[in-house]
């Protein structure tokens, strides 16, 4: 569709069968040709009678010819406007000028001009059977005239009249063999164009059906979007401020539990400290949506951030291992492992009941791997909790996530031997 802009409807003229169905000489040499022919052969028989020795009996015979052709000009006139093209009638005004040009080419071979003619209307007069004899007869008077005069005089002459009757044969039915040629092109262009024309229009109804198919598109593709961008609001807000304020209600569950000043205190501290980069992350998810720990810090030590405040609320043995190296990643890059990262641990804390924790970032070329790996309780990936396909996030968030980057999360866990997380994402980088 493509290249169908530049394609406007109608852009090929109409075409009409007299302009390419079939090739005829202008309607004036047809109508006006012979008696013009006629007058310029009795115009220069009269210059060179002398030389051809002409008498008064053979001004009489060229005279009643000429009068003769002119009644069958003007018979033939009259019968063409009610039978054109080939037929009877044609034939017979053919057959009667080639007679008359042959007896008027007889008396003076200045007179064969007459019967030039016959080399260009054949084809319109006579049927197409007959149309290699009528351009032999033809052949036959052209040929006497040039060889100076019918009869031939001597052997010698016939021979050589013979062969100019069969040269000038051949050359008509060449010239007729091409024009059916160029009238089978021109018929094959008239289809072609018609061809072109109605696919047009067909282009101009296709461009009004895309047209109207790309606005239900785009509003598809509009709803779609906020619909995703719904999805994705919530999964920050859960990675984020719900998972801080989980934290919090942790910490303080310990404050109102334990009964020394000092515990409670730190995790008093503790608790204030979560509220704090909550309400932080709450500012950022008006602002941008972009990770806070991404505002100062790259990746890398965003990460290592991360797992140590993970392990300092959970004291859990948590350690970061980096692998490899590469420029600054695309900031989506960066936040989407980032938050699978948390979440990941998130799901860690609640429900693995682990003492080690390894979280583990490879730069591999065109893809960035984030492992996290832990030795806790475990499970059977082919049955998710029910609190985690419920929620919408947990694993199934952290997949959606990597898939929304053209990448892939994999879980590998069996109840008592721990779980692993590996999320592959494309190496994409940061935009200058």
């Amino acid at each position: 569709m493509a290249d169908t802009e530049g394609v406007a409807p109608h852009a090929f003229p109409p075409v009409t069968e007299s302009q390419a169905a079939h090739r005829t000489p202008p309607r004036l040499l047809l109508r006006f040709g012979p008696p013009v022919l006629l007058g310029v052969g009795l115009a220069l028989s009269a210059a060179t009678s002398s030389l051809m020795g002409m008498d008064r009996a053979d001004w009489l015979a060229a005279g009643t010819l000429a009068v003769a052709a002119l009644v069958l000009q003007l018979w033939w006139d009259r019968v063409a406007r009610s039978r054109p093209g080939p037929g009877a009638a044609g034939a017979a005004y053919y057959a009667l000028r080639s007679a008359l040009a042959f007896g008027l080419a007889w008396i003076n071979p200045f007179c064969g001009f007459y019967a030039a003619v016959g080399c260009f209307d054949t084809e319109r007069l006579v049927p197409r059977r007959w149309v290699p004899l009528g351009l032999l007869a033809t052949a036959v008077t052209i040929a006497g005239a040039q060889i100076g005069g019918l009869p031939p005089g001597d052997t010698g002459s016939w021979v050589f009249y013979c062969m100019l009757v069969a040269t000038n044969t051949g050359i008509f039915l060449t010239a007729r063999q091409d024009a059916e040629k160029e009238d089978d092109r021109a018929r094959k262009r008239l289809a072609t164009i018609r061809e072109l024309e109605h696919t047009n229009v067909a282009l101009e109804r296709a461009l009004g059906e895309n047209a109207a198919l790309h606005d239900q598109l785009l509003l598809q593709a509009r709803e779609a979007g906020i619909a995703d961008e719904r999805r994705r609001l919530a999964a920050e807000i859960h990675d984020t401020v719900a998972q801080d304020l989980t934290g919090v209600i942790t910490q303080l569950q310990v404050v109102t539990d334990t009964r020394e000043l000092d515990a409670a205190r730190a995790h008093a501290e503790r608790a204030l400290q979560l509220a704090r980069h909550s309400l932080g992350e709450a500012r950022r998810a008006v602002a941008n949506l972009a990770p806070v720990a991404l505002a100062e810090d790259d990746l890398p030590e965003a990460l290592k951030k991360t797992v140590v405040r993970w392990s300092e609320r959970t004291g859990v043995h948590a350690e970061f291992t980096l692998t490899g190296s590469d420029g600054p990643l695309h900031e989506e890059v960066q936040a989407t492992l980032l938050r699978i990262a948390a979440e990941a641990l998130s799901n860690t804390a609640r429900h693995a009941r682990a003492t080690r924790v390894g979280v583990t970032l490879s730069y591999m070329g065109e893809e960035v791997v984030l492992d996290v790996c832990d030795d806790g309780l475990g499970f059977d990936p082919s049955a998710l909790p029910e609190r985690d396909t419920a929620s919408g996030f947990g694993l199934e968030g952290m997949r959606a996530r990597a898939e929304r980057l053209a990448g892939e999360l994999t879980v590998e866990s069996e109840p008592g031997l721990g779980t692993a997380v590996s999320a592959h994402v494309p190496s994409v980088p940061c935009e200058r």
